[in-house]
């Protein structure tokens, strides 16, 4: 008898303890994208952007121009010299050609060190709001099928940060009253 008391105790206390699991979840990237610093971010990611699309602009002129003298000049140059500057124009437009690949490259290295210090902002802030309400698991919204009763968090990290919710037009206007039924 003893033990079976002892059993029963023992699976309530198992119960009770499994029934103290908050759990919640979030959207990280909605929260990234309404956190100021990402704005910075992206404005930075942008101008950078222009600045690479500027300089494969000018990579395809100065291609250009000396394609241009070499073809005009050709008949003048040496050899060796002719040689030389047809290894320069091949240089160059492999640097043109592997320009978007580059960029590309260099697009994201930027937008990773722009954005890790964001996240780990966002990810710092989640973990003090699941402390200081109790949650034993905060899930990622977006990776979610199924999944057990819930609450979004965002509200609160997005309060912690000084982040105010975006006002949406007619949001808080009045509906109007429903026709009274006869």
């Amino acid at each position: 008898m003893k033990k079976l008391i002892v059993s029963g105790v023992m699976a309530l206390a198992i119960f009770t303890a499994s029934a103290q699991n908050k759990i919640g979840y979030i959207n990280t990237e909605e929260l990234i994208s309404t956190m100021p610093e990402a704005e910075k971010a992206n404005t930075a990611l942008q101008d950078y952007q222009t600045s690479l699309t500027q300089q494969g602009q000018d990579y395809l002129s100065e291609l250009n121009e000396k394609d241009s003298i070499f073809v005009r000049d050709s008949a003048k140059l040496s050899p060796a010299a002719k040689e030389l500057r047809r290894n320069d124009l091949i240089a160059l437009y492999q640097k043109v050609q592997n320009w978007n690949q580059t960029m590309q490259q260099l697009l994201g290295e930027k937008q990773q060190a722009l954005l890790v210090p964001i996240r780990s902002k966002a990810l710092e802030n989640i973990k003090a709001v699941a402390k200081e309400n109790g949650y034993s698991y905060v899930l990622e919204q977006s990776a979610l099928i199924v999944a057990p009763p819930a609450e979004d968090i965002l509200p609160f990290v997005k309060k912690k940060m000084g982040i105010k919710e975006k006002e949406i037009p007619g949001a808080g206007a009045p509906r109007p009253a429903a026709p009274a039924k006869k």
